[in-house]
């Protein structure tokens, strides 16, 4: 947005800002929370504090100061942001996406830097990466929370992490215990999600489904080839353990029951779904027009750490028509009787945080954070989501007329029908 714009629009950002007021004890330090807000919004080159501070005619340590020495409640903050999605966008057909994003830094100070993978430079790069969670609904999506991924290397050097102001209780943890925290603390502020997705990082994670499932949170992940299980209920057996005494039976499979196989091998050589009929569905246009994914659904037994059945889930397996060499694969916890249609749509709902991503750092200027402590850039993400959320709201409102999208047409619906997803 450029100035005249802004200043549009200003008292309506206003109104929006002073919803977050009571976060911050001082009002002095509460005025430079407009100040970023409206930086990052801006139409500058670049969004990081210096040139927002320079714009905004504030002295850029004072700036800077906001974001890593000031006292204000950055965590209330983000509470109220999902409080406001939580009571102004929930609804039915919501979907929380989980995905994590990168951000290429120099020097070794940014804290969590490292060399790593960098799904922003498509290669291992020194840089950081962050959690996040999406909320979409209809037409409307925006981030709702997102944290730092604190590698090993840091988490065993404490000095390291007390130099750049990580708290001795944030230790390392893998990435899908990161996601479940993001969502159980959505969920405390009444966002509620009927249906979640993610990418094979996290649908290869067992204790990180069968935790969903746990809380009975409907979601659709897609999985890796090498994930493996039955289409069909093998046979378990018990054991004796000892010839004297009070025996004690350990279940095991029977002698012909067969092993676990895993899910590529299965669609191409088990009938339920080497024989079953591929059927097509149009999942979105694109910008080169519909794209079109065929698919074969099955439920599958997956094997528990002894080898046992344990949770049954259903499998989806979608082919890109035009590249059939492209194969995802999806588990689901949903009911039996969901259609392939609400599946598919939860599956292929991923773009929204991907496109928030790419917004937020075209526009917001999310990648723009440079600094060496945490709560600058713990804040950083907050008010980045705070600044988001005003300019999805403000782009839904002034779209008029509600579009409905991401409405899977069935199995027997013509592939050319009228578009049904649009990304």
């Amino acid at each position: 947005m450029d100035v005249d714009q802004i200043r549009r629009i200003k008292p309506e950002l206003t109104r929006y800002l002073n919803r977050f007021s009571d976060c911050f004890g001082r009002k002095d330090t509460r005025g430079h929370m407009p100040v970023y807000v409206e930086g990052q919004l801006s139409n500058l080159p670049r969004k990081s504090v210096e040139p927002i501070a320079l714009a905004a005619d504030v002295p850029v340590r004072t700036l800077q100061e906001f974001l890593s020495q000031h006292r204000w409640d950055e965590d209330a903050v983000r509470n109220r942001l999902q409080q406001i999605v939580a009571k102004e966008h929930g609804g039915k057909q919501t979907i929380g996406v989980i995905d994590e994003t990168s951000d290429v830094k120099k020097g070794d100070k940014t804290p969590g830097v490292q060399r790593q993978w960098c799904g922003c430079a498509g290669k291992t790069e020194n840089g950081i990466v962050t959690v996040h969670l999406a909320f979409a609904k209809d037409d409307f999506h925006c981030l709702v929370d997102g944290e730092l991924f604190l590698p090993e290397s840091w988490s065993d050097d404490r000095p390291r992490c007390r130099e750049a102001g990580i708290p001795d209780g944030m230790v390392y943890r893998p990435k899908w215990e990161i996601a479940l925290e993001l969502y159980e603390r959505a969920r405390q502020n009444g966002v509620e999600f009927q249906w979640l997705t993610f990418d094979e990082g996290y649908g290869s994670k067992g204790p990180f489904l069968r935790a969903l499932d746990q809380r009975k949170q409907l979601f659709v992940g897609e999985v890796p080839v090498n994930l493996t299980g039955w289409l069909e209920m093998p046979k378990v057996t018990s054991r004796r353990t000892q010839r004297t005494g009070r025996p004690r039976r350990i279940p095991r499979l029977t002698k012909n029951s067969p092993s676990p196989r895993r899910i590529d091998v299965l669609l191409k050589e088990h009938p339920i779904l080497r024989d079953q009929a591929w059927q097509r569905y149009r999942v979105k246009d694109g910008q080169k027009g519909p794209i079109v994914w065929e698919v074969k659904h099955a439920t599958i037994i997956r094997p528990d750490n002894k080898g046992l059945p344990a949770e049954t889930w259903q499998l989806i397996v979608a082919r890109n028509v035009l590249d059939e060499d492209e194969v995802k694969f999806f588990f689901s916890n949903a009911p039996s009787d969901t259609t392939i249609g609400q599946l598919l749509l939860v599956a292929f709902s991923r773009w929204r945080v991907e496109r928030c991503f790419q917004d937020q750092k075209q526009d917001i200027g999310l990648d723009a954070w440079e600094g060496r402590r945490y709560i600058g850039l713990k804040r950083h993400l907050i008010l980045s989501s705070v600044s988001y959320l005003f300019l999805a709201r403000t782009r839904h409102r002034l779209r008029g007329e509600k579009i409905r999208v991401n409405h899977i047409p069935s199995a027997r619906r013509s592939i050319r029908a009228r578009p049904e997803l649009v990304a």
